[in-house]
């Protein structure tokens, strides 16, 4: 990693619902996922976002603590309820009134703003009517940008549109497990193409506002897909997984079409994706920098728990393994930092010419506070040691990777596992509230000042 220019961005993560709470202050409408927080079973220990950090009250205390950790980017992000309460209308002069302080306090300590649109918060009026599924979201979403941008472009130059649309369609809308709860793959794949929309139109809506250069991203969530083995099955099925996991989302933003083989694929399940004429060339709109966010890979295997390799609508079998005898983090999620490097230098080779900054990777571990609530989280911080040296050997083999931000800065709500699972540099007593970094904030404290000695 001392490999790392001085110029490399070294920053923390978060999202709106996870760290703010004051979830019914100061006009803000629900989100999809204070509903699903409510229903019975969807969230561990029933637990919600209500109070969360109480960043929104804390603010000034947390980009103290940013400055303090020597880091030199924030990425966050924006609640759409709390600014445009309801996702139709004016600002909500309240709730945009809080950002506005974010971004002067965060330039005040000499830290960027590098601020998302979207993380997975959509209003609940917007899902009644409809949600992601339905194309006119795309269309409120691009208007909700434009207000954003209306009161902080004239001081936010890096703008990222969205967050994990996998998460939001797959996970929120064929797998069940976040918000809003929903088990359709057709639902899924319309929502895919409706976000892909969203983006276009808002990266259209931003460049034509633009006051100054702007630097505009899309974040998705990446990973690997091996076979199993090297049977023509689990060949095949590392092609399906691939083509649905990673080409659905890169391909219609840095090629302008969606692969053909997942077109296919998704034809034999009776599902099509919802183009509609002059929709790709809105969605493959420029870009300045793609995020990715990394977590773990899997192996593919193109048979069942009994050998089968069709299921019982004579449809082929996809199925996610690990790779068994890595060590794993609390989440049990195997750590496989090579194949960050492995990543990174196939979006360089697939896409070229794309910049790149990791705008997530991190890990949740059990962690045990000592008297004065410090966690010595060694490992924790081997984890971000492993993944920030596989950055800098993707930057020695050719990608154009420029900053490494760490997830998450706080321990917070983790969606569908509640609080019991802490990913966080600073740890949050969340009866108290009290934030007490970690070993792991230290070290990337004293890891980012070495790098940027050294130039």
């Amino acid at each position: 990693m001392d490999l790392l220019p001085p110029h490399f961005r070294f920053g923390a993560a978060t999202s709106a619902f996870q760290i703010e709470g004051a979830t019914d202050e100061d006009g803000r409408t629900p989100s999809i996922w204070d509903t699903f927080c409510r229903v019975p079973g969807a969230v561990d220990n029933g637990d919600t976002g209500d109070t969360a950090c109480d960043h929104y009250h804390r603010m000034p205390e947390d980009v103290a603590l940013l400055a303090a950790l020597g880091l030199d980017t924030y990425r966050f992000s924006v609640s759409w309820p709390r600014v445009q309460p309801g996702g139709r209308g004016p600002a909500n002069p309240a709730g945009i009134g809080f950002y506005d302080r974010l971004v002067d306090e965060l330039l005040g300590h000499g830290i960027t703003p590098w601020l998302t649109l979207y993380h997975w918060d959509l209003p609940q009026e917007l899902q009644d009517a409809g949600g992601w599924p339905a194309r006119d979201t795309a269309y409120r979403f691009a208007d909700y940008a434009e207000l954003v941008h209306e009161r902080l472009g004239d001081r936010v130059t890096h703008w990222t549109t969205l967050n994990e649309p996998f998460c939001s369609a797959v996970l929120g809308h064929v797998e069940g497990v976040h918000a809003p709860g929903g088990r359709s793959l057709a639902d899924g794949v319309r929502a895919v193409h409706h976000l892909h929309l969203a983006h276009g139109l808002a990266v259209q809506r931003l460049r034509a506002a633009a006051r100054r250069p702007l630097d505009l991203a899309v974040t998705h969530l990446l990973g690997t897909s091996r076979p199993a083995t090297d049977s023509p099955a689990d060949r095949e099925a590392a092609r399906r997984a691939d083509a649905i996991g990673f080409r659905f989302y890169l391909d219609p933003i840095l090629r302008g079409r969606y692969p053909q083989d997942l077109i296919d694929d998704l034809a034999s399940y009776g599902v099509e994706i919802p183009v509609e004429d002059g929709d790709l060339p809105i969605i493959a709109s420029p870009i300045d920098t793609l995020g990715v966010n990394y977590y773990r890979s899997m192996r593919t295997s193109g048979r069942d728990e009994q050998g089968a390799t069709t299921d019982a609508r004579g449809l082929p079998v996809t199925r996610n393994l690990p790779h068994g005898g890595l060590p794993v983090t609390g989440l049990g999620w195997e750590v496989m930092p090579h194949d960050l490097t492995e990543l990174l230098l196939r979006v360089s080779r697939d896409y070229p010419g794309t910049p790149m900054v990791v705008t997530e990777n991190g890990a949740a571990y059990e962690d045990h506070p000592d008297a004065d609530g410090f966690v010595d989280d060694t490992d924790r911080t081997a984890y971000l040691s492993a993944h920030l040296a596989a950055v800098a050997r993707a930057r020695t083999g050719g990608a154009d990777v420029r900053g490494y931000f760490a997830w998450s800065l706080l321990d917070n709500f983790e969606w569908a596992y509640g609080y019991d699972k802490r990913f966080g540099l600073v740890r949050v007593d969340y009866a108290t509230q009290t934030r007490t970094p970690k070993r792991s904030a230290l070290w990337l404290r004293d890891t980012a000042r070495r790098i940027r000695r050294a130039g």
